[in-house]
């Protein structure tokens, strides 16, 4: 109550109920005039509160780390491309479909390495025919990305009778400098592969990813051989699509090329318990609901140990 209330004393004088001809110096005189003091009790105001400042971080500090979020882990570096990874917004899907949407995804995983991060810049799946408000999207991807820490960006961009799209490759590219920036497996779709490399040379890319205008690079080797060969240092061509460690020996020693791209997955079991076999959240071509695809660092490893003792 001391808390909530305040008292403060105050001096009051009881009302006379006698008449003024009363003697001066009789004793129900000198009663009328006393004073007494008497205690009263004054309401304040109401106290207010400021509340604490709610936290917005979606990880606790790592002074405050929980067994649920342990300290975060840097993952082995890899070589050449390979210590550069690419990042997309699903990584269950193929590294083209999607860009990268949400920032954390970029804040999380430049905590967790130590190794440059390409942040891929891709609005949708299928073609490389891009309308107005998806260059919009792109350049905001790009943005984003840009203040969130990203080494790099891959991006590509096509017109419709399959040339690169200079206009629009040019104007992407003053979004993202001052960062290096990759010419994707758009490259893949074009007309005619040498022509379009030398295009991306004079737009200023550092590298082309490439699959020789494939469904593979092992299926491509001797036009990424060609392209590298044409390329004499100006641009580094990148081989990927279905490397693994059972061709990529092969694929290095083939092509000349020191750089290279693959995605090193697995596919790990999901962690749910309860499984509603009759809903598939995608189309019926997509990965299984109950099935993950994540990194896999022994693959990561064996690469790289190969790539060492070619490169």
């Amino acid at each position: 109550m001391g808390s909530s209330w305040r008292c403060a004393w105050t001096r009051w004088s009881r009302p006379s109920t006698r008449s003024a001809e009363v003697p001066a110096g009789s004793s129900c005189a000198r009663a009328s005039s006393r004073e007494e003091p008497r205690r009263a009790w004054v309401r304040p105001r109401a106290r207010t509160r400021t509340p604490p400042v709610p936290s917005f971080s979606r990880f606790p500090s790592p002074r405050a780390r929980s067994p649920r979020y342990p300290p975060p882990r840097a993952l082995p570096r890899p070589i050449s491309w390979a210590s550069t990874p690419s990042l997309t917004h699903l990584l269950s899907l193929s590294p083209l479909h999607l860009s990268l949407s949400p920032p954390g995804l970029l804040q999380v995983v430049k905590q967790c390495v130590r190794v440059p991060v390409f942040v891929m810049i891709r609005p949708r799946g299928g073609d490389f025919l891009y309308s107005d408000r998806e260059v919009e999207v792109m350049k905001a991807d790009i943005r984003l990305a840009k203040l969130h820490g990203a080494d790099g960006l891959v991006f590509g961009a096509l017109t419709e009778d399959g040339r690169i799209d200079t206009e629009l490759c040019t104007a992407l590219l003053a979004a993202c400098r001052p960062l290096p920036v990759t010419f994707h497996r758009a490259f893949d779709m074009v007309h005619d592969p040498q022509v379009a490399l030398e295009t991306l040379i004079s737009l200023g890319f550092e590298r082309v990813l490439t699959s020789g205008c494939d469904s593979s690079a092992l299926e491509g080797l001797s036009l990424i051989k060609k392209l590298a060969e044409q390329a004499k240092g100006r641009i580094v061509v990148v081989p990927g699509g279905g490397i693994t460690e059972r061709n990529l020996q092969r694929i290095l020693e083939g092509s000349t090329v020191s750089e290279f791209h693959c995605s090193a997955r697995s596919a790990r079991d999901s962690g749910m318990k309860f499984r509603n076999p009759n809903v598939a959240m995608g189309a019926s071509f997509s990965a299984p609901e109950y099935s993950i695809k994540v990194a896999d660092v022994a693959k990561v490893r064996t690469l790289n140990a190969i790539a060492k003792n070619i490169l």
